[in-house]
């Protein structure tokens, strides 16, 4: 797996675009998270559909062409520095198909952050467009609005990269060791939902795959990760990063479950990472090359996350 393109870091007065590709997002928590922008002295403009409603799905945030509409847009924007998504939810696979990939590849690279159902989008820049890409707290999400670390790890992130190379995450070792790889991964259902899509890479072979998720029985935790290993998408990962099982079962039950289904894997494997769906997420770059201590529960980039 190779080293994808770094966006460049962004600087005071840069002017982010924020968008909904998934679910309706709260006027309030949208307001909060613009005045938290203006706070970092960045120019947030809100995207035209971003308080949309679907007619017949209260799940999405407004029709497929439209949303799918604001993101080209806000990307393909030469004024646009970085383009943060405003919540997760459901129905990125809705309008992935509907966006103009080569239009996209043509404005060139710049900064994307969201996780959970844009873990989907993650792929697809990936994929498509070679980008590096932050899986990070998203701008009407509560944790971007609230939690100063979150806060705080995301803007180092996105001002002084190199500030945070190496990404202490107090995780313990579930599997001993340390690995090489490119990161990548997100949203557990998600990339199961991605395998065969045109959008998803074929594998995570050569990759530090980071693993989370929400509100999900151990059950489909289980097929979600049986189905990876039975398509081959496990084979040749290099190390393994858990991240938050918010909402799912008892720890206990779900980390049984991982050590089962990735343990025979014969890689490092970190849990509680802190990132995802948990308080005070930490920003992961995904695209990037990087070393996995499992013991320590450290990922140290090879280079800073941005250029």
């Amino acid at each position: 797996m190779k080293e994808l393109v770094r966006p460049s870091r962004l600087a005071p007065g840069a002017r982010v675009a924020v968008v909904a590709p998934s679910g309706p997002v709260p006027e309030e928590r949208l307001q909060a998270g613009l005045d938290v922008l203006r706070g970092w002295d960045l120019d947030p403009v809100v995207a035209p559909h971003v308080l949309d409603r679907h007619d017949e799905f209260p799940y999405l945030a407004g029709s497929d062409a439209d949303r799918a509409a604001d993101l080209q847009a806000a990307w393909c924007d030469p004024s646009v520095d970085a383009v943060l998504c405003a919540r997760g939810g459901y129905g990125v696979q809705r309008m992935i198909d509907l966006l103009d990939w080569e239009a996209m590849r043509a404005a060139g690279p710049k900064v994307f952050v969201g996780f959970s159902d844009i873990t989907a989008l993650h792929e697809a820049f990936a994929n498509r467009l070679g980008l590096v890409t932050l899986h990070g707290p998203m701008a009407a999400g509560i944790d971007f609005i609230k939690n100063a670390r979150a806060q705080e790890h995301l803007r180092a992130t996105l001002f002084a990269p190199e500030t945070v190379r190496t990404i202490a995450s107090g995780g313990t070792a579930l599997v001993p060791g340390r690995a090489q790889g490119v990161t990548l991964g997100g949203c557990l259902c998600l990339l199961a939902a991605d395998l065969g899509t045109p959008h998803a890479r074929p594998s995570a072979r050569g990759g530090l795959l980071c693993l989370e998720d929400v509100g999900e029985e151990t059950y489909r935790l289980d097929r979600y990760l049986t189905q990876l290993l039975r398509a081959g998408w496990l084979d040749g990962v290099r190390g393994v990063l858990l991240g938050s099982w918010q909402d799912c079962d008892p720890y206990p039950l779900v980390r049984a479950l991982l050590v089962d289904r990735l343990g025979g894997l014969g890689v490092p494997v970190v849990e509680e990472f802190g990132f995802g769906h948990c308080e005070g997420a930490l920003t992961i770059p995904f695209g990037v090359a990087a070393e996995l201590d499992a013991g320590s529960g450290t990922l140290t980039l090879a280079e800073p996350a941005l250029r």
